[in-house]
């Protein structure tokens, strides 16, 4: 059933050949550019027990953020950082929180979004939120953080003489 305010659908993994199709960012974009932690802290996604899937009770905040952001106009991006829970290898979890930055960008993607927009990067375990052992804890750091990317600042040159 599509969400409102994001086309398509959502509860399904992301395969290669989707996001082959969503055509992926190269990140070397994001090199000296402001990045905004604080517009979209509020819209973070949680995510169930070993699964990379946006949960129905979630698209709503992705469809904040995709309008938000449409609304700001050119220039801006967004990067969106997968997290894990601190159970599992970290290649597991390295792994897992990059299917789980890819599925809201699909979901954004999807939704209108342009592709070259919407940066992804996993740190697996390695940033928890919360620094606990208990489920209250894991359940906060199995999580898709939101990242404003402020346009480029241009370049001026001054003439003297």
């Amino acid at each position: 059933k599509p969400i409102e305010g994001i086309g398509g659908t959502t509860g399904t993994d992301v395969t290669d050949a989707k996001v082959n199709d969503l055509s992926l960012s190269d990140d070397s974009d994001l090199a000296n550019r402001e990045m905004d932690r604080s517009t979209f802290a509020a819209d973070t996604v949680y995510f169930g027990y070993d699964l990379s899937s946006v949960k129905t009770t979630e698209a709503e905040k992705v469809a904040r953020v995709l309008q938000a952001l449409k609304s700001r106009g050119t220039g801006y991006d967004l990067l969106i950082e997968g997290h894990a829970d601190e159970r599992g290898t970290e290649e597991y979890n390295r792994a897992l929180g990059e299917r789980r930055a890819l599925a809201i960008r699909e979901l954004l993607v999807k939704s209108g979004l342009e592709g070259t927009q919407v940066f992804t990067r996993t740190f697996g375990k390695d940033q928890p939120a919360v620094a606990a052992r208990n489920e209250e804890a894991y359940s906060k750091n199995r999580r898709g953080e939101f990242v404003l990317v402020l346009p480029k600042k241009l370049i001026t040159t001054q003439n003297t003489k």
